[in-house]
């Protein structure tokens, strides 16, 4: 038995232009500094979702941490429960046949926390399993997605795989460090969620295979996501696109010829946008075609950088385009420094 991604859905706040958020906040927010303003116009985003209103950003860089947290509190069981519930339809799937629910987000806590709110408001079957993944970064969805297939392979129930960020809560102090400027022209709110069923009947969807990991712990220091009092803080170092683009052909290769299969292969790329550098940096790694990326280029551009929730937004603009005709790759990248990749595939023909 394997998983099948039997649906996909997305919890999206209001929509804001890049130029209308540089114009209306970041401008004054970096002094008009020159430099902020070319990272703005190549970030390669057009717009971006936030769940908190721009015209309130002057204020947030001093709210303490414990606020944002109750902000999360407030925001994220809503933008949660639509995409979960999207999902769930587009799967044909009750929320009483759920046998785990598992969420990932690295930008708000609380306990009772997401997790327990939607197990409530769905609602659950009391016995439904929870596992939260917390402060992992923009790669969570896949190590994620692998535990919630491990516990459908097993017992034979669905699951509902849940990423939920947002990093408008988190905008800080005005500086000139060119880190924090690519940053915040990059960084987005959204929920994104999947359902995965057990492949126990022929069905639309493509299978998770196999996952694979490498963390490069030599360079742990390049992207980095601290907690501070006036809350979340990254840092990224201008070497993570080239460490990632000389670890990400490596693991990928590892991973397909696990099941005998060549990059030639793929069908899909899923790639977590972090960035046009990223995504360059990942072309020329993989050896791939401009248009091979071109999905992840087009939910940069449209939904910015949404830390882990952008792979799943990848993959449901994908499935949303058509099934692909043969194995996917999907791929996201985080602290530590740290590459994940799952293999997928769509359902052999009968």
């Amino acid at each position: 038995m394997t998983a099948r991604i039997a649906g996909t859905g997305a919890g999206l706040p209001p929509s804001y232009s890049q130029d209308m958020l540089w114009s209306t906040f970041f401008r004054s927010h970096f002094n008009g500094s020159p430099i902020a303003r070319r990272i703005f116009d190549g970030a390669g985003v057009a717009s971006r979702h936030s769940a908190t209103d721009p015209r309130k950003f002057e204020v947030v860089p001093e709210w303490s941490t414990g606020l944002r947290m109750r902000r999360y509190g407030e925001q994220a069981p809503r933008l949660g429960l639509r995409a979960v519930q999207e999902a769930l339809a587009e799967a044909g799937t009750e929320p009483g046949e759920i046998g785990m629910l598992a969420v990932a987000s690295c930008t708000g806590y609380g306990t009772p926390g997401v997790d327990v709110e939607l197990a409530r408001s769905l609602p659950l079957s009391p016995d439904a399993r929870r596992l939260l993944v917390g402060h992992t970064g923009c790669h969570a969805a896949v190590p994620t997605l692998a535990a919630a297939s491990d516990y459908v392979r097993a017992n034979g129930r669905p699951a509902v795989v849940l990423c939920l960020e947002l990093t408008s809560l988190h905008l800080q102090p005005a500086t000139s460090e060119v880190d924090q400027m690519v940053a915040h022209s990059l960084f987005g709110d959204a929920a994104a969620a999947l359902v995965l069923r057990p492949d126990d009947a022929p069905a639309p969807g493509l299978r998770v295979v196999d996952v694979a990991a490498r963390t490069d712990t030599g360079r742990r220091g390049q992207m980095t996501w601290d907690v501070t009092d006036l809350g979340f803080r990254m840092g990224l170092s201008p070497e993570v696109p080239d460490a990632l683009g000389e670890q990400i052909g490596p693991m990928v290769k590892d991973l397909l010829v696990r099941h005998g299969l060549d990059l030639s292969d793929v069908r899909g790329w899923a790639v977590h946008p972090g960035g046009p550098r990223i995504l360059d940096a990942v072309q020329e790694g993989l050896g791939l075609d401009p248009e091979a990326l071109s999905t992840s280029r087009a939910v940069l551009a449209e939904h910015g950088n949404c830390s882990s929730a952008t792979v799943l937004l990848v993959l449901r603009a994908m499935l949303g385009a058509g099934e692909p005709s043969g194995p996917v790759v999907a791929a996201a990248f985080g602290p530590g420094l740290t590459l994940y990749a799952a293999l997928l595939e769509p359902a052999p023909p009968t």
